[in-house]
């Protein structure tokens, strides 16, 4: 066992996260649930919708008879939606070859939509307690640090150094302890920013800390300005307070859940408006949000409508009451505006 791997298991003893919902009554399948929503997501945001899910889904035979869009429901404000897509795809995947049961090896694992390689080594490590390696974002910082890597962590040569590294470190007993031992000092003490170096239990061994480089360390590439959308919503509410949304049935961020009508160009939009003002008494206010995801930003223009009737509805539109819009999926920002 390497002098990393018994320092932090020995720290996690005594400081380590040991009571999270995921960690109570722990199968591979809730391993799986958990790892893929703590994606991008943290830990206390993904609290509460794990505990939902996990009631409506207790494990993946209910998870594989249900539906995309029920799966969505349960995702809606969590964002990054393809995972939940993703986890409803592998659930029928596991339902029809291997029976409603995970697979244990990390071929396999990886095999399941929107499972990668970090991600099938914490369900085969967590889950089934075998030696896997994970290489999160929180192992990563602390591993370049620890070994003083000064390349770039985003190219594909420092990552292949990296996971040699991460392989090297996992120990065959208590390899489960080591994995979230790993997460917990990443997370709680090798922070991103102001790392917590006096309460480290690999300060004394650190290669960055010894050379004062412990705050520069990970490099990054420059990053790109992230390009910037427009779009055009509009809020329609009928006399019965029900809103108009539409359902995203073309490929996209928002796939498969419900949302403001929306107009490319601000024209197009208004000529929806003046084909239903031949009809119906409308009353407009303008309201801008900005809304941002990893690889671009959204600037929204939303129009509020009130109409007294609406006869001949697409396909994909349909309206919904307050109670009703909490039982399907719709992004946060729909989720936000509604609030206001």
């Amino acid at each position: 066992m390497s002098q990393l791997s018994k320092k932090i298991i020995k720290w996690h003893e005594e400081y380590g996260r040991k009571n999270l919902p995921w960690q109570r009554d722990s199968n591979p399948y809730k391993v799986w649930i958990s790892e893929i929503m703590l994606q991008q997501t943290q830990v206390n945001t993904v609290i509460p919708y794990y505990q939902r899910f996990i009631e409506r889904f207790p494990d993946i035979e209910a998870l594989a008879n249900s539906t995309e869009e029920e799966v969505l429901s349960y995702w809606s404000g969590l964002g990054y939606y393809s995972r939940g897509r993703n986890i409803f795809k592998s659930a029928r995947l596991l339902k029809e070859q291997f029976n409603c049961s995970m697979p244990s090896s990390l071929e396999l694992l990886e095999s399941l939509p929107g499972v990668g390689r970090s991600t099938a080594g914490a369900i085969r490590s967590l889950g089934f307690k075998k030696q896997a390696a994970i290489l999160d974002g929180n192992a990563k910082r602390l591993l370049v640090r620890y070994f003083c890597i000064e390349e770039t962590i985003d190219s594909s040569k420092t990552i292949n150094k990296l996971w040699e590294i991460a392989e090297a470190q996992v120990p065959a007993k208590d390899c489960n302890v080591y994995t979230q031992a790993i997460m917990d000092v990443g997370s709680l003490i090798c922070k991103r920013t102001n790392p917590q170096c006096e309460e480290c239990p690999l300060e004394d061994d650190c290669l960055s800390k010894q050379q004062g480089m412990q705050t520069l360390l990970p490099n990054r590439s420059p990053k790109k300005r992230k390009p910037l959308k427009k779009v055009y919503w509009m809020l329609i509410q009928n006399e019965r307070e029900e809103i108009l949304l539409e359902n995203r049935n073309t490929k996209g961020i928002w796939e498969g859940l419900w949302s403001f009508p929306e107009f490319k160009k601000k024209a197009e939009r208004q000529d929806y408006i003046e084909s239903l003002k031949k009809d119906y008494e409308l009353i407009e206010k303008d309201m801008k949000l900005k809304h941002s995801f990893s690889h671009y930003d959204l600037d929204i223009d939303l129009m509020s409508l009130k109409v007294s009737k609406m006869h001949n509805l697409e396909n994909n539109k349909a309206w919904f009451g307050t109670r009703d819009i909490m039982k399907v999926g719709i992004p946060a920002p729909v989720s936000k505006i509604l609030k206001k």
